[in-house]
């Protein structure tokens, strides 16, 4: 995904671009200018950590706004020195404005009270039932948007881990190939609805999603 200017109000160090990157580029510790390098760079360090953490997180492990920031942390903490941080940018796409970086703490504090005691650790239950905890814990950490960069890939990775939680396979998201655009609108229109509270498009997304693992497992 590019990364424009005009989604940011840039502070600090989070709002400094690479030198050389005709800002396509946040600043980072490898010096990387090329977005399509960043991009490979940033995958990278994330099946890096995701592989981590397939032996970290257990049946009995309880997601918290600590546990999240250090998951953000061990993904790409050799590539940004804020990571793992909370924001302190404004963060806008089009015209909707997600809530103030002043309040990410008090939001995320709100989110593990009313979110992630509630449902985690993912217990198994029918696959609906599970699709629907997961996703308000996403629509609600996306609506956060705690992080300068990597919110949807560490939503949808806590997603994966709490599937597995629930003794489901990690959906199936299909975000490349053929049909992947109509898949990714379906899923940005699911997660702005779960904005309202609205989580039935995002738990019909992510159960299709699950349902279409299980159906390749088969084969």
């Amino acid at each position: 995904m590019s990364r424009s200017p005009s989604r940011y109000r840039d502070t600090g160090i989070e709002g400094e671009w690479q030198p050389g990157s005709r800002k396509r580029v946040l600043l980072n510790l490898k010096g990387i200018r090329l977005k399509t390098e960043m991009d490979f760079a940033e995958a990278h360090a994330l099946e890096i950590a995701e592989n981590r953490y397939f032996e970290i997180i257990t049946d009995e492990t309880v997601f918290t706004a600590e546990l999240i920031c250090q998951m953000h942390r061990d993904w790409l903490d050799e590539i940004y020195e804020w990571a793992g941080r909370y924001r302190t940018v404004e963060m806008q796409k089009g015209n909707f404005r997600w809530p103030p970086a002043f309040r990410v703490p008090q939001n995320m504090a709100g989110l593990e009270d009313e979110f992630l005691n509630k449902h985690t650790p993912c217990q198994a239950a029918e696959l609906e039932r599970v699709a629907g905890q997961v996703a308000s814990v996403h629509a609600e950490l996306l609506l956060v948007h705690p992080f300068r960069e990597g919110n949807g890939r560490l939503a949808r990775w806590l997603a994966d881990l709490m599937f597995l939680q629930a003794g489901y396979p990690m959906p199936r998201y299909n975000f490349s190939g053929k049909g992947s655009v109509k898949r990714k609108k379906d899923y940005l229109d699911a997660v702005v609805a779960g904005y309202a509270q609205n989580y039935v498009p995002l738990t019909a997304f992510f159960r299709d999603c699950v349902e279409a693992r299980l159906l390749e497992l088969e084969e």
